[in-house]
C-alpha cells in the first residue's frame, strides 16, 4: 500500500484515465467491482472517482459509476483534452519547427494543438508571430505563456463543449483572411475521409483551409477508423499528415494512396 501511496502524478493520471476508459466501455460500473478490476482499496477508487467527476468526465451515482451519453464524449473538450497526451504534444511540437517567425497562423479548435504554445515558447518563435483562432482554450494557452504574439479570437456563437466559437460570423471573418498557414485537426478519420459531429465546426474547418496558403492536418492515432456525422472532404486538401507511431498500417497507406505527405512522429520526440 506504501508504494501505491508513492505514484507519481503521471502514474495516478493514468490509472484515472484506465478507469475513465473502462466506464465508457460499458456504460456503467459498480465501483466495488472498479476496485477489484484495479486492485486498489475502495477508498482509492473513490478518491479517483470523485477526481473524475469533478472534472465533469463522468457520474458517481450511488454505489456506480456512469459514463455520460457516445455523443458528449466524443465531442466535448473536457475529454478530448486528456486523451493521446503525449502523442498530441510531439506532434505540436513537430510542426512548431515548421513555423516561420512572422508568419500569420489560422488554428482551430482541436486539443492537438493545446501543447503548441508551449512548444514555441520554447523555440522563441513568438515575436512577430500572428495567430487567428476561434478557441478559447487556445487563445488561452498562448496569451499565458507566448506574450508576442499578436492573437486574434474570431467570435460567434460561443459552443461550450468546444470551448470556441462557430457559425456564419467566424467563416465570415475567415473569408476576409489570408494566412500563411492553417493548423488543423479531425475528431475522425476513415481511410482518409474526415468527419465531425457538428456540421457548423465542419464548415469552419472548410473556411480555415480555404483563407491559408498551406494546411498541415495534426491528427493522433486515438482518432483513425472511426467515423461521425458529417464527412467534409480528405486528408487530400492537406499539404502533409502528422500523425504519431501507434497509428495503424491501413490508415497511414490510405492516406499516402491520396497522394499527402504524411510525416510520422514518435510521441516525446520531433523527428519523423
Amino acid at each position: 500500500m506504501s508504494a501505491k501511496a508513492r505514484l507519481s502524478q503521471a502514474a495516478l493520471e493514468e490509472r484515472r484515465q484506465a478507469v475513465l476508459q473502462y466506464v465508457v466501455d460499458h456504460g456503467e460500473t459498480r465501483i466495488d467491482d472498479l476496485a477489484t478490476r484495479f486492485d486498489v482499496s475502495l477508498m482509492t477508487i473513490h478518491r479517483d472517482l470523485d477526481d473524475l467527476a469533478g472534472r465533469h468526465l463522468l457520474r458517481k451515482e450511488r454505489g456506480r459509476a456512469v459514463a455520460f451519453p457516445a455523443l458528449t464524449m466524443e465531442v466535448a473538450t473536457r475529454f478530448r483534452e486528456s486523451t493521446a497526451l503525449a502523442a498530441k504534444t510531439a506532434l505540436s511540437t513537430a510542426v512548431a519547427e515548421r513555423i516561420r517567425p512572422g508568419s500569420t497562423v489560422l488554428i482551430d479548435d482541436s486539443t492537438t494543438l493545446y501543447p503548441l504554445a508551449d512548444a514555441l515558447a520554447h523555440l522563441g518563435l513568438p515575436d512577430g508571430l500572428t495567430v487567428i483562432t476561434n478557441s478559447i482554450g487556445i487563445a488561452q494557452r498562448l496569451g499565458s505563456v507566448t506574450p508576442g504574439v499578436a492573437l486574434t479570437l474570431l467570435g460567434g456563437t460561443y459552443e461550450s463543449e468546444f470551448n470556441s466559437c462557430t457559425g456564419t460570423e467566424v467563416t465570415r471573418a475567415l473569408s476576409r483572411i489570408r494566412a500563411d498557414v492553417a493548423l488543423m485537426s479531425a475528431v475522425a478519420v476513415q481511410n482518409g475521409q474526415l468527419f465531425h459531429p457538428l456540421r457548423a465546426y465542419a464548415d469552419v474547418k472548410e473556411a480555415m483551409l480555404a483563407s491559408a496558403d498551406e494546411a498541415l492536418l495534426l491528427v493522433d492515432h486515438s482518432k483513425f477508423g472511426k467515423t461521425a456525422t458529417y464527412a467534409y472532404g480528405t486528408a487530400a486538401a492537406y499539404d502533409t499528415v502528422l500523425t504519431d507511431t501507434a497509428t495503424p498500417d491501413d490508415q497511414l497507406a490510405a492516406l499516402r494512396d491520396l497522394g499527402v505527405s504524411v510525416q510520422v512522429v514518435s510521441p516525446g520526440t520531433a523527428s519523423s
